[in-house]
């Protein structure tokens, strides 16, 4: 009788098994992958969101009575400033929609002209919470593309008081105009 020690079976067995756990741990590798790159393109649609609606904001806003309110129509405007003589850039460059790598959906009113941007992209958010403050209206949202950056002239209120801040117990307000004790004299 003769013995049977052929191992050849052994080693393709084991190389079999290498190779679906390295498929296995890939896979995982490249869904984590996936959402990192997802977060770091949905922080950069809130800023790039947040910048173009600074820059709109700041195009609404008159810097002198010789400038003419105008109606933003085209967001190459915010590059310069074409009502005044002077350059003047509200963005140092124009952004696209960093979801969809493309230009952004224009939020505008046939009188007041372009009032915000959003994203084109209908993919479902990573953040749903936790947003700074003037992003607040974001929550919940299932969208990127219900994430509007729009510009909200903030009216003044009327009969609203300033409010100073409250000092510690036992600590005396400044007086505006009062001068300093000369050295010496206390």
């Amino acid at each position: 009788m003769k013995k049977l020690l052929n191992n050849n079976g052994f080693a393709l067995l084991a190389v079999l098994m290498i190779v679906i756990i390295m498929g296995i741990s890939l896979g995982a590798v490249g869904l984590s992958w996936r959402i990192i790159m997802q977060r770091e393109r949905e922080e950069e649609l809130l800023f790039r969101g947040s910048q173009m609606r600074d820059a709109i904001s700041r195009w609404y806003a008159l810097k002198s009575v010789d400038q003419a309110a105008m109606p933003l129509r085209d967001l190459k405007d915010l590059l310069k400033d074409p009502r005044t003589p002077q350059t003047v850039r509200y963005l140092r460059r124009l952004y696209n929609d960093p979801m969809t790598n493309s230009d952004w959906v224009l939020i505008s009113d046939p009188s007041k002209g372009i009032q915000g941007v959003a994203s084109t992209s209908q993919e479902k958010p990573l953040k749903t919470a936790g947003f700074p403050d003037d992003l607040q209206g974001f929550n919940g949202m299932t969208r990127y593309s219900e994430w509007r950056f729009i510009y909200a002239p903030s009216a003044p209120q009327q009969g609203a008081s300033i409010q100073t801040p409250s000092l510690p117990p036992g600590t005396v307000p400044p007086v505006p105009d009062a001068q300093p004790p000369a050295p010496g004299n206390p």
